[in-house]
C-alpha cells in the first residue's frame, strides 16, 4: 500500500506540474479564489435537485464517486495553489481554527444544537 502524500508533497508535485506547462503567469491569487469558488460550484453541482438520502446514495455508486472525488481533488487542488501563493501554511491554519471552534464552541453548550456560538 502506497502512503498518501502530506499536504506539502502535494503541493510540491503541483507546482511542478504548472510550471513545467508555464502556466504559473495565469495563477495571480485572485483568479485562483475564482477557480476555488468554480470547482466548489462544480461539487455543489452535483447535489442539485437531491435530497440528502440521493446525495448520500451516489457517494456510493462507483461511477458517481468518481465525479465526486475529482471535484473535491480540484477544489484541495486550487486551495493548494492559493496557499502557495499567499504563502499560508494550511495544515497549521486548519489545526489553529480547530482550537478557535473548539473554544468558541464548547461541548457543553454546543452538542446537538445548530445554533452560532453568538447564540449559544
Amino acid at each position: 500500500m502506497t502512503e498518501r502524500p502530506t499536504l506539502d508533497e502535494l503541493t510540491r508535485r503541483l507546482i511542478a506540474f504548472r510550471d513545467a506547462r508555464d502556466w504559473g503567469q495565469f495563477h495571480s491569487l485572485r483568479n485562483l479564489i475564482a477557480s476555488l469558488g468554480i470547482e466548489a460550484a462544480e461539487l455543489l453541482e452535483l447535489t442539485q435537485w437531491k435530497s440528502d438520502a440521493e446525495v448520500e446514495a451516489a457517494c456510493r455508486d462507483p461511477r458517481l464517486r468518481r465525479r465526486f472525488e475529482e471535484e473535491c481533488a480540484d477544489v484541495l487542488l486550487y486551495l493548494l495553489l492559493i496557499c502557495e501563493r499567499g504563502g499560508i501554511d494550511l495544515a497549521a491554519a486548519a489545526a489553529a481554527k480547530i482550537e478557535a471552534n473548539a473554544a468558541k464552541y464548547p461541548v457543553g453548550k454546543a452538542r446537538g444544537s445548530s445554533r452560532k456560538y453568538t447564540e449559544l
